[in-house]
């Protein structure tokens, strides 16, 4: 008898905890509303009136655990349409969630809401949330935050605060205006007036002392610095006088620890550090700068703002003490920028494995590049020369958005033969020295085409940058799915010699990476999400002029292998 009471206590305690772990497993629904609205925000002295996210700059945190359920509301009082991405969220099957308009939705027009739902299956870290139609992401950005789940430890010490530095650009202008601007003349748009952390700009800038960022910290304690590059257009090195930072995760996917003085990020990439403070009280403050990083031929920021890293101290002031000021690699500095890059490496352990594909079915060879478009007639432009416009491709076509429906939409339906065609080169059609003497008809072609991918394809795809109109890094965004990076270099790409060198054991795994200045990358990821999934350089102006393509993901077998139909409020055009 008592050998049965302790055998069904047994059971009854196992079901427990089994219960009590698939509940943790499942997470929780959290809802969310934001209202797009107007909201006067002064920086360097101007006031201008900028659209905002609850009246909010930057918008508003969202956080949640990983299984989570995210309804995210999003109520336009504006004028303008808007559409928000959820960067780095894998969107398994809720591809209606991802955001970019005309891609997988139409925007939200004036006085309508759509809710943006998903779950977050297999992530946590640091992502981002930001408009994603014209240039509404200069003000309509902030973080995503995915803590882990419920008594699942981070594979590094647990930090005794965690605070999200969001870096962005603060344009004197309306940014739809300078977009509007570069498109309609054909040149490269106006830079923005200044860098921020966190919406502020710093003392480095006119008048903008009281708008300074302050990280306060206290001695002896680890700190988890959420960095985000939410720039339009610049790649940033960032670092902290007299100390030192150990990188931990890059775009929401954990990496072996290193250390180093200056983080790179580029526009779209996320990088968690920790930080540790020195184990006494010092007698100084320390900034904490970020800088452009940038080898190309237009004109942009180079500007630094500046945020302040003080200690706490119950009983001394800090009003007179010294400001300690770190120095940062060169702009142009390609060589730190390779160095930085080729040390990420996955954890790959039983925990957080590396699921790179070791067998690959499909091969893609893409260029990313500058290019031209010819100058509308009647017309003199101010692009490369006074008869062209600067323009973008991916393989020489330049994207075109659809206007009346989106890809995603058409696909669905089955009527997509008047959106976009199926014919996206998977090389180029005319090859050249990519990275060396360009060729002399810079012309690109136009039009919406894509890849389609049959479910589960094992893809190997490298971005090879190209030296038309300047040698300069494209930091590359992929919707819907995470990649593995195997291999990056200098020049041309050697079919017969590269891949030897691939990792294939421990490559980084991200979202968004960057095709070196004058080189190139090659990324594998595995086509396991069905639905459209946009593929793009996260520098804005690139986007704007086309530099970007599509993949179509088929439906599996499976019945969790298709695309869910589309949400009831989803938005018409």
């Amino acid at each position: 008898m008592v050998t049965w009471v302790l055998h069904y206590l047994l059971v009854a305690f196992l079901i427990a905890i089994s219960y009590n772990i698939d509940a943790a497993s499942a997470g929780i629904t959290r809802h969310y509303q934001f209202d797009i609205q107007l909201k006067n925000i002064t920086r360097l002295c101007k006031t201008k009136t900028i659209v905002t996210v609850n009246g909010k700059f930057p918008g508003p945190k969202v956080t949640a655990r990983e299984g989570d359920n995210l309804q995210i509301k999003v109520v336009n009082h504006v004028s303008n349409n808007i559409s928000i991405h959820w960067h780095g969220i894998r969107q398994l099957r809720s591809g209606w969630a991802d955001g970019p308009s005309y891609v997988t939705q139409c925007p939200i027009r004036t006085g309508q809401s759509y809710v943006y739902n998903f779950t977050v299956t297999g992530q946590r870290g640091t992502l981002w949330w930001h408009a994603h139609i014209q240039w509404m992401r200069a003000t309509v950005y902030g973080p995503l935050i995915i803590l882990p789940k419920l008594h699942q430890p981070y594979p590094f010490p647990k930090p005794y605060k965690q605070v999200p530095i969001i870096f962005g650009e603060w344009f004197n202008a309306d940014p739809q205006a300078v977009v509007q601007q570069a498109l309609q003349t054909g040149a490269g748009p106006n830079a923005s007036d200044a860098h921020t952390f966190n919406g502020l700009p710093g003392p480095l800038y006119n008048c903008s002392t009281k708008d300074t960022y302050k990280l306060m910290v206290k001695p002896g304690k680890t700190y988890l610095l959420r960095l985000i590059n939410a720039a339009l257009n610049d790649e940033l090195f960032f670092t902290i006088a007299n100390h030192t930072l150990t990188v931990v995760e890059a775009d929401a996917c954990y990496v072996k620890p290193f250390q180093t003085n200056t983080v790179l990020l580029g526009p779209g990439q996320t990088t968690n550090v920790l930080l540790k403070t020195k184990p006494i009280y010092p007698n100084a403050t320390f900034y904490m700068l970020a800088r452009p990083y940038f080898t190309g031929q237009g004109t942009i920021d180079n500007t630094t703002v500046a945020g302040i890293l003080q200690y706490q101290h119950h009983s001394k002031s800090s009003k007179n003490l010294s400001i300690i000021k770190p120095s940062l690699p060169p702009i142009n500095s390609t060589s730190y920028a390779a160095n930085f890059t080729k040390m990420f490496r996955s954890l790959a352990s039983s925990t957080f494995p590396a699921n790179v594909p070791k067998t690959v079915d499909k091969k893609y060879f893409f260029t990313v590049g500058l290019g031209t478009n010819p100058c509308p007639k009647n017309q003199t432009c101010q692009g490369p020369t006074n008869s062209t416009k600067f323009a973008a491709s991916i393989n020489n076509v330049s994207f075109i958005l659809p206007n009346k429906t989106s890809l995603l939409q058409s696909y669905f339906v089955g009527k997509f033969n008047n959106v976009f065609m199926t014919d996206f080169p998977t090389a180029p059609i005319f090859p050249f020295n990519y990275t060396g003497t360009p060729p002399n008809n810079t012309m690109v072609s136009r039009g919406t085409k894509v890849v389609v991918l049959k479910y589960n394809t094992t893809v190997e795809l490298v971005l090879q940058g190209t030296s038309i109109l300047g040698i300069e890094a494209h930091p590359i965004h992929l919707h819907g799915f995470n990649f593995y990076v195997v291999g990056q270099g200098f020049g041309n790409f050697n079919p017969a010699r590269d891949p030897k060198q691939y990792n294939l054991v421990d490559p980084v795994e991200r979202n968004t990476i960057n095709v070196p200045s004058g080189g190139w990358v090659a990324i594998r990821f595995l086509a396991d999400n069905p639905g459209v999934w946009l593929m793009h350089c996260h520098i804005e102006i690139h986007l704007s002029w086309g530099l970007t393509m599509a993949w179509v993901v088929l439906d599996g077998d499976l019945p969790n292998q298709k695309l869910l139909p589309p949400p009831s409020d989803f938005p018409k055009c």
